[in-house]
């Protein structure tokens, strides 16, 4: 299947993302040398703009990762975020502990999807990646920090409620295109870094009382019982 970037967007993205054309057209053609060179790469096609499904106008909480798990089956267009019933990564278990540490609230499994319907915009900085071990970040230059940057320079320019979550040097090198939007940043959550500054760091919470400060009701995170 062809990577067909505006397929499925909400329809306040494209004013956005139509200027952008070229770096699509760049992007479509990386991936489809990719595959002519026999090189998988992920998430499946239909999903690999899966987080702009949120409309612009509904996002509450930005949530900002680097690139899809590289494993086959677990990327799947939302950041951080697998598909119902599958094994959590070590990043998102990082996650499911730290939720329930600051919350209570526990993760059912790791779809995240919930979240996106709440207004979290589970955005990865490069939106796929060559499948398989030692493959995180081979899809980097190719296109995709110009498209996200647009997208986060939108967000800050954008009036209404919304806080952002920056986990680790990458997403938190953004934070100038947000404006006076609050933050909330520490470690990322993988296991090479979260023991410096990610557990302990109550995100949740702390985005739910910025939401209420600005008058937004907040997430509900959990997805019942493990």
């Amino acid at each position: 299947m062809t990577f067909v970037w505006d397929q499925s967007i909400a329809s306040d993205w494209r004013p956005i993302l139509e200027p952008l054309a070229p770096t699509f057209a760049g992007i479509s053609a990386h991936l489809e040398q990719e595959a002519q060179a026999g090189r998988a790469w992920l998430p499946e096609p239909s999903t690999v703009m899966r987080a702009y499904t949120t409309p612009l106008a509904e996002v509450r909480v930005l949530i900002v990762g680097q690139d899809p798990y590289p494993t086959p089956g677990d990327a799947v267009g939302l950041s951080f975020s697998v598909a119902p019933g599958h094994r959590l990564p070590p990043s998102l278990r990082n996650i499911a502990r730290e939720l329930h540490d600051d919350t209570g609230e526990f993760l059912h499994d790791g779809d995240l999807s919930h979240w996106a319907e709440q207004g979290v915009l589970l955005l990865n900085r490069v939106l796929t990646v060559r499948a398989g071990k030692g493959q995180a970040g081979s899809h980097r230059g190719i296109g995709w920090e110009q498209v996200t940057e647009a997208t986060i320079a939108a967000l800050g320019k954008r009036s209404g409620p919304l806080v952002a979550v920056l986990w680790g040097n990458d997403a938190q090198s953004l934070a100038p295109l947000l404006g006076d939007i609050p933050v909330v940043a520490s470690a990322h959550p993988s296991p090479l870094s979260a023991h410096r500054g990610f557990f302990g760091s109550q995100p949740f919470s702390r985005v739910n009382a910025a939401l209420q400060a600005q008058g937004a009701p907040p997430i509900r995170w959990g997805s019942g019982l493990l």
